[in-house]
């Protein structure tokens, strides 16, 4: 059994597809535009979201890789609104120095929310919500510790 996030950009998600490729170096698997999936031959189910389908060039669906985690992304009904409230992401990385680099990469036209620093369980944590409000938090691992 495994738990994967399942981002909503909000009509953002190529640009966030992009940034996650060049900071983070992830790898984008399948990706489905809305004009590229099937038609559908029912309405929506009661309680979706109603009204036109978004652009055709949005995205419906799509899988990143980062490192061994798989994140899937969506541009959702492309609101504009996009809202990661309550859910942080948990990013961790062999050491001090990636965590720098990493951390600086993700703050790149975010928020830095905790600056990156050494704490009672790694030599380098933080906390930042990226450009498009995604919260992280980057960890390097103590090599004193084992393996989480």
């Amino acid at each position: 059994m495994q738990v994967q996030a399942y981002l909503s950009f909000e009509g953002r998600c190529q640009e966030a597809l992009d940034f996650y490729r060049d900071k983070l170096g992830a790898q984008v698997g399948f990706l489905m535009r809305f004009k590229d999936a099937p038609p559908m031959d029912q309405p929506a189910p009661e309680g979706c979201a109603g009204g036109p389908p978004p652009d055709g060039e949005k995205i419906m669906h799509s899988e990143l890789r980062i490192g061994d985690s798989t994140l899937m992304a969506t541009d959702g009904m492309v609101s504009g609104k996009p809202s990661f409230a309550g859910i942080s992401l948990s990013l961790l990385v062999a050491d001090a120095a990636e965590a720098q680099q990493r951390f600086d990469a993700l703050a790149d036209g975010g928020q830095v929310q905790m600056p990156l620093a050494k704490t009672f369980f790694s030599p380098a944590f933080g906390m930042v919500a990226d450009r498009f409000g995604v919260q992280w938090m980057v960890v390097a691992q103590d090599p004193n510790q084992a393996t989480r």
